[in-house]
Parts: structure tokens; C-alpha cells; sequence
């Protein structure tokens, strides 16, 4: 027979019966991926057995609210997820929030099952940056009505609660101004195209080639993934062209810093042989050499509101929601100038400005 939940037994007492490190019990608590399918069902066996219930489980099973708020990102590596959770953590300090972030490295089982685990009350309701599978799970939350809000995600359908920035238009604006410098072999490696704002960014890239009458040729576009190795073999293979581009466009600033090192290792120059322009102003953007131009996007400011909209959320469940799209602005730098055959012309270069949505 069951036992009753005792307060008194401790998780070293779960640790000690299920023949386990107490790290390892805390890791099934929650809700860890590195822990064994048999190891867990033991876990779980005996603190089902001796009556243990975790704190904050327990705060839910009493019928009160848990005072988190879970927070699933791809991964911790870059400094756009940095600025994001800093948003992030800025709006949760202020309202009183604690914070239980979880990294999902792009695998999608992953992070349905910690959307699952997650949402039985472990937290009262969850951020998600860049979901690779949002589809998989958004229909039960909405369902349960379970508070959530996507970041930097189209969502599922008009009425998903989401905060995203005008990717269509900085895709436009950083191609339209390689155009303006005299650039017409213009070489494109986009994000992972399962997420709207790749598919965005490439259309903007498409729409300014058009809009300036300037060849789309498909062998300039390089499917890549938002990494810097991938931004590095991306040029390598736009550079070994017949007839390579003269700029690049790098779908956000990590892999523009691969094109850089990939420019240099072919032993030329940047901006004088290779224009790069990168996307999201990340901190290191304005630090390396030559500072990237890029299309910045309100990271900071992303977090925060669409922290703000998750805790409306959970004081006015009833309320209608949507997408909110934040505008982006085209900083100019030092790693774009007319390509060579226009050193000495009248090349316009235009200075920075917002984009409007």
C-alpha cells in the first residue's frame, strides 16, 4: 500500500532507497533528459512508495499557483539568446518571478516533453525561443489553457501568442543596401528554414532583388544553420563559385563571424574584397574587426514583452491575444563598400534608419 505524503522524507531517503545519488533524484524531480529511462522509473516507483512529493509539485497539488515561469531555449551559446533571456530576467525580477530555463538543443522529442512535464504545474506558464516544434504541442496548451508565449516564432495561426521582429523587412533592408553600394552577385545563407523567420529573411532577400531588377540566381543561396561553423561553409562554397558574390548576407551575426573567417582564409579582404552584412546586432557585432554591418533586432526588448504579454496572460486568461512584431533597423559599420569595379564612384551608402513593419 501507498504510504501518505510525508514531509519528513527527504530526497536523500528517496536516493537511499532507490539506490541513487541524490543528484540523481534531483535530475528525475526535474525532469532531466540525462537520466536513463530504468533509473527514472525506479526513482519515480519510490518516491511514489515512501510518499514524496517535491516542493513545488506539492505547491500545485494543493491547488496553489507555481510562482515560476519555464523558459526553453534552443541552446545557451550565442549572444542572441543571451540578450533575450536577460530581457527575460530583467521583466521576471521586477514582477516577482522565479525562472527555470531549460536548453532543448533544437530536438524536437526534447522539447515536447518538457513542455509536457513542465506544464503540469511545475511552472504557471512558459517563454519559448525559436520552438522547432511548436505545432507538436501548442494545440493541448491552448487546449488546457495553459498560458505561453512564443519568442522570435510566427506561432500557429494569427490568434498564437507570439513576439517577433519585421524579419521580412530587415531582409529586405540589408539587401537593398548591398544593391545601393553596386552590388549585384549577392550571396545569401539563410537560418534552419523550419522557422518563419528564415523563410522571412530569404523572402526579403528575393523581394529587393526584384524590386532593383537584379538576378535571383539560386545558386547564391546557401541553406546553413545559424551557426558559425555553418556561416564558414556556407562562403567557402559561395566563394568557390565561377563567379563568387561580391557581399554576402548572413542570416544573423554568428555566422556572419564564420563568412569573415572563411573571407580571410581565402586570403582576402573585408569590406575591400567581400562585403558582409550579418543579422541581429548581438553585443560582439560592434566589437570585432572590421565591426559588422547587420540588421539589428530589439533582442532585450523582445524578452521583456513578450514576458509582459505571459504575465497578463496569467492575470487575465480570457484575454485575446496575438503577434507582436517589434521593428528592425539597419546599422551601418565598417564590413560593407562598393565592390572593387566601384571603388572611386559615386556609390550611394545610406546611413542607418528603422524599418517600419
Amino acid at each position: 500500500m501507498k504510504k501518505k505524503s510525508n514531509s519528513k522524507v527527504t530526497i536523500v531517503d528517496v536516493a537511499k532507497h532507490a539506490g541513487v545519488s541524490f543528484g540523481t533524484v534531483s535530475r528525475v524531480i526535474n525532469n532531466d533528459a540525462h537520466v536513463r529511462p530504468e533509473t527514472r522509473e525506479r526513482v519515480m516507483r519510490t518516491m511514489e512508495r515512501l510518499g514524496f512529493v517535491a516542493n513545488r509539485q506539492a505547491r500545485s497539488l494543493a491547488g496553489g499557483k507555481s510562482n515560476s515561469i519555464g523558459v526553453l531555449v534552443p541552446d545557451l551559446g550565442t549572444g542572441y539568446i543571451g540578450e533575450i533571456i536577460r530581457g527575460i530576467d530583467i521583466e521576471l525580477s521586477l514582477s516577482g518571478h522565479d525562472l527555470i530555463l531549460y536548453t532543448t538543443h533544437r530536438t524536437a522529442s526534447k522539447e515536447a516533453n518538457y513542455v509536457a512535464n513542465l506544464a503540469t504545474g511545475m511552472v504557471g506558464g512558459l517563454l519559448l525561443v525559436l520552438p522547432r516544434s511548436p505545432a507538436d504541442f501548442i494545440g493541448d496548451l491552448t487546449e488546457r489553457k495553459f498560458p505561453f508565449v512564443l519568442i522570435d516564432h510566427q506561432g500557429i495561426g494569427q490568434d498564437c501568442p507570439s513576439v517577433g521582429a519585421t524579419n521580412w523587412q530587415g531582409g529586405y533592408s540589408a539587401t537593398e543596401y548591398l544593391i545601393k553600394l553596386g552590388h549585384t552577385r549577392i550571396g545569401l545563407i539563410t537560418g534552419w528554414m523550419d522557422l518563419g523567420c528564415s523563410i522571412d529573411r530569404l523572402d526579403g532577400y528575393r523581394s529587393a532583388l526584384r524590386t532593383n531588377h537584379v538576378t535571383d540566381a539560386p545558386e547564391l543561396i546557401y541553406e546553413g544553420d545559424f551557426s558559425q561553423p555553418g556561416g564558414y561553409a556556407g562562403a567557402i562554397t559561395l566563394l568557390d563559385l565561377p563567379e563568387p558574390p561580391t557581399a554576402i548576407f548572413a542570416s544573423n551575426d554568428v555566422m556572419a563571424m564564420g563568412v569573415l573567417d572563411a573571407v580571410r582564409s581565402r586570403g582576402l579582404r573585408v569590406p575591400e574584397d567581400v562585403s558582409i552584412i550579418g543579422f541581429d546586432d548581438i553585443p560582439q557585432a560592434s566589437h570585432i574587426h572590421p565591426a559588422l554591418t547587420t540588421i539589428s533586432q530589439p533582442l532585450e526588448k523582445m524578452g521583456r514583452v513578450a514576458t509582459q504579454m505571459l504575465i497578463d496572460l496569467l492575470h487575465h486568461p480570457e484575454k485575446a491575444v496575438s503577434r507582436i512584431e517589434l521593428p528592425t533597423q539597419l546599422v551601418v559599420r565598417d564590413s560593407c563598400s562598393p565592390p572593387k569595379e566601384r571603388v572611386g564612384e559615386d556609390a550611394h551608402r545610406p546611413s542607418s534608419y528603422e524599418n517600419k513593419p
